[in-house]
């Protein structure tokens, strides 16, 4: 039943890009594209495949305009997000899978190109990281532009947009965002989705409200509904009343404000009223988002996610491709120390083309990957490991080894470093001969027995997602669980305060690298536990150290015994709100 116009209601969904609409609705629907099935006669298979090609250069030069619009308009790091798609239409093995298939059956090209995407596609989406399922969007988005071309259909974009509107859309493809009028479009809110995703990237980029995963609101909307978007609270609110518009127009006058404030108190140092230094770093995927880190005052990076140097290749980079990428963000960052966290790869991040390395598994949150894959394959890792210690001779470099359970593989993993380090004294190859190495703890054995580990390495890294995750047996991207993943559960604090004494008591330094350290509510509960860094997606800079700024450390060890004392996670969220409200004032 369609709700009455004047029927104020309110959905909540997940907060991708902050900033508050207010205007009508625009119902984008974005068909799939028909593909029909034939046999193709012997004598024009070679013309069959020859279209393949020209419907591949079509669909390549059509991604390079975009990318060159994106550029132009908006900026080069977020036109960067069109070379994966180009790299789609490069992979050997998608590519290769397609005509094989096609000499094999006879079918038309675009039905044999539709099955083998898709299942390529089916992959991505299956996986547990949330940035690399996203990639299936994009993946489905190259796809669904070489079926248009091979059929010769128009593209499907949002350019049609005739007046200012507010998008709500099933999902909504990298190319399409990048396509919208700036000046038409509102906001965004899709069904589906993340903050991860491209086309939320895109708008961010683009300073355009956006607000995910609000399940079929497409189907409860129509156009020229009227409608608010809060990017900030990931709130939609339908039919809003006068009362409703009034205070949201306050709201966003004092959410600019508050952003010039924050940007203006991030150029200054991280440190408490009490006089307390905090050291802030960034996480960063891809090389060149080494320039962000630099630009929101990162004190260096805290986790340098290297996988992502292997993910969308049917290959493995060699040892001089990924020095290449560790030297420049090693040199970028200097004179700063750079954590970069070795191959998180296999299991539920497997690599195109290499299905001998990582077989299907029933349950890939706990499967063969990781510093597991790497023991098992010790070549791969030897490599990934010389090419990390060369960079090390550029600047400041640490060495951080994921998901590790205990210290036997810890043990395993250093052995295979000296190895790494014995090859390139005998090729003389300068390295940083003290290069720290550290380990991840987001297992739970590894947490409790954090005094055995912390004689094997030289500092900690938390990382939350996970921890979490396996302390409280709660699968993060499952919707129906997701409200019992509570980062403020007592299980979590005694075990980050177990953590943290063990390796203070070894003098070991301890940061943290998962989202909880870039959200300002908790940051205050970690430096309070005795966190000695927090490591955040640059963008989340400015919020943390104004609030570091705002308060004193002395009220966060108290924050922290206060909450150490608390039986409910509810309680303890609502202590630590109460905490950042007191200090951060938009009025």
């Amino acid at each position: 039943m369609d709700p009455s116009p004047k029927t104020e209601i309110t959905v909540q969904g997940i907060a991708a890009s902050q900033g508050i609409a207010y205007g009508q609705i625009f119902v984008y629907v974005q068909n799939d594209v028909e593909v029909p099935s034939y046999q193709v006669e012997p004598e024009k298979r070679i013309d069959e495949v020859a279209r393949f090609d020209r419907a591949l250069v079509v669909t390549r030069q059509q991604i390079t305009k975009i990318k060159n619009e994106v550029e132009k308009n908006i900026g080069p790091e977020e036109a960067a997000i069109f070379d994966a798609h180009l790299m789609v239409l490069e992979d050997e093995a998608l590519i290769g899978e397609t005509i094989r298939a096609f000499e094999a059956s006879g079918q038309n090209i675009e039905t044999c190109f539709h099955q083998v995407s898709s299942r390529y596609v089916q992959a991505f989406s299956e996986i547990d990281d949330e940035y690399l399922r996203e990639r299936a969007g994009d993946l489905r988005d190259v796809a669904q532009r070489v079926l248009q071309n091979l059929l010769g259909q128009a593209e499907n974009a949002l350019s049609r947009l005739a007046d200012q509107r507010i998008v709500v859309a099933s999902d909504i493809t990298p190319s399409d965002s990048a396509s919208l009028d700036r000046t038409a479009a509102l906001a965004l809110v899709i069904d589906s989705g993340s903050k991860t995703s491209h086309a939320v990237i895109v708008a961010r980029s683009m300073k355009v409200p956006a607000v995910v995963g609000v399940r079929n609101l497409t189907q409860r909307v129509h156009n020229g509904d009227w409608a608010i978007v809060d990017g900030y609270d990931g709130v939609v609110i339908l039919n809003p009343s006068e009362s409703t518009l009034f205070r949201y127009g306050t709201i966003q006058e004092q959410k600019k404000s508050f952003d010039a404030q924050l940007l203006e108190v991030n150029r200054l140092p991280a440190i408490t009223l009490d006089g307390v230094p905090v050291t802030l770093l960034a996480n960063i995927e891809k090389v060149d988002e080494v320039t962000r880190a630099k630009a929101y005052f990162a004190q260096g990076i805290g986790l340098y996610r290297t996988e992502f140097l292997f993910i969308g290749t049917s290959r493995m980079p060699h040892e001089q491709e990924q020095f290449v990428a560790y030297k420049t963000v090693v040199e970028a960052m200097a004179p700063e120390p750079v954590i970069i966290r070795t191959l998180d790869l296999g299991g539920d991040k497997p690599l195109a083309g290499k299905s001998d390395l990582f077989p299907k598994e029933n349950n890939p949150f706990m499967g063969f990957r990781a510093i597991r894959f790497c023991l098992e394959h010790q070549d791969i890792f030897r490599e990934q490991l010389r090419a990390i210690l060369m960079a090390s001779a550029f600047g400041k470099v640490k060495i951080m080894y994921p998901m590790v359970s205990g210290t036997e593989e810890m043990v395993r993993a250093n052995a295979v470093l000296r190895e790494a380090m014995a090859e390139l004294r005998a090729r003389g190859v300068p390295y940083d001969e003290k290069v720290e190495v550290g380990a991840m703890i987001e297992i739970p054995s590894a947490a409790h027995t954090a005094d055995l580990l912390a004689g094997e390495c030289n500092f900690f890294s938390v990382g939350t997602n996970d921890l979490i995750q396996y302390l409280l047996a709660i699968d993060r991207v499952n919707d129906r669980i997701a409200h019992l993943y509570e980062p403020t559960h007592p299980a979590l604090l005694r075990t980050l305060r177990f953590v943290i004494d063990e390796a203070h008591r070894q003098n070991l330094p301890v940061g943290v690298c998962g989202e909880m350290a870039g959200d300002p509510i908790f940051a205050p509960l970690l430096l309070g536990l005795g966190i000695d860094s927090l490591s955040m997606s640059p963008a989340w800079l400015p919020a943390v150290k104004y609030l570091i700024r705002a308060m004193s450390m002395a009220d966060a060890r108290a924050l922290a015994a206060q909450a150490m004392g608390m039986r409910s996670p509810k309680e303890i969220f609502a202590l630590c709100d109460a905490f950042y409200r007191a200090r951060v004032r938009m009025d």
